[in-house]
């Protein structure tokens, strides 16, 4: 694993002392390390949206659409129990 030296200022730090105290982190890099993986997620949602948004249309959702969603959920839940 690589390491990486930040300078905070001393009232970040002592932010970021205290959310590892009180949510349970055993390090302070293990905070930054979920926040910067959490910061990759919302990327990655941002890009499937704008792909989304740029994508053509897609045909409407009618009743046979969700009906056709629902059987297959309950042949996904009868499968699973």
């Amino acid at each position: 694993m690589s390491t990486m030296n930040i300078s905070l200022p001393d009232t970040l730090k002592s932010f970021v002392d205290e959310q590892v105290d009180q949510r349970g982190y055993g390090t302070s890099s293990e905070y930054v390390r979920e926040l910067i993986r959490k910061d990759q997620d919302r990327q990655r949602l941002r890009d499937l949206l704008l792909a989304g948004a740029a994508s053509p249309p897609g045909k409407p959702a009618g009743e046979a659409y969700f009906a056709s969603l629902r059987r297959r959920v309950r042949k996904a839940s009868k499968s699973r129990a």
